[in-house]
């Protein structure tokens, strides 16, 4: 009776260390929320210098983020903004699981994304899960866009509606508007995530 005490109580201790270590387990990247629906991803320090990233939503939507001409990852440097941008999230595909692929050569986009298609019933995905050349390493961040508020502004009676000088505003359909003030033609921003 003595013996099985003592392996459930070894037990126990080992699960609380487990436990403890994936508390303690640092981040090799952050997200940097710039707007309600917008975000950045900020590489930490000690990484592999190329990475991309891609967007898995609750929906099943994957979207490559990090989208170059030759379709490779790009070089990603410590406490800077992956690309030096913000990323706009669709704000009707939900929470969408950030991954970021960390890798020491610059690596073909088609079979990662191929790969995150092929595993997006797993819960998460390590570099273990892929079948890349080189050292690649895999970090999941979540993140959840939200629509932006409106500020409500009362008109007087019997006079105009007052102005803030930000112009009319337009709903790009991606969740965040558009001023016409400060985009006079009307025409979209460039996002990395339109073309896709």
């Amino acid at each position: 009776m003595k013996r099985w005490s003592a392996v459930l109580a070894i037990a126990a201790v080992g699960a609380s260390c487990q436990d403890r270590l994936q508390d303690d387990k640092p981040t090799r990247a952050q997200i940097r929320k710039t707007g309600p629906a917008t975000m950045e991803v900020i590489p930490s320090d000690g990484q592999l210098p190329y990475c991309m990233l891609y967007t898995v939503s609750e929906k099943g939507v994957i979207r490559q983020l990090t989208l170059t001409k030759e379709n490779r990852s790009i070089r990603c440097d410590a406490k800077k903004p992956v690309a030096n941008t913000s990323f706009r999230i669709p704000t009707q595909e939900g929470k969408v699981k950030v991954y970021v692929f960390f890798s020491d050569d610059r690596i073909p986009a088609g079979p990662v994304a191929q790969q995150l298609y092929d595993l997006r019933a797993q819960e998460s995905i390590s570099a273990i899960d892929l079948r890349l050349p080189g050292r690649v390493h895999v970090e999941m961040l979540d993140f959840v866009p939200e629509l932006p508020t409106v500020e409500a502004q009362v008109t007087p009676p019997g006079g105009d509606a007052p102005r803030g000088g930000s112009g009319p505003v337009e709903n790009t359909g991606m969740g965040v508007p558009v001023n016409k003030v400060n985009n006079p033609t009307g025409t979209q921003p460039a996002a990395s995530d339109e073309g896709k």
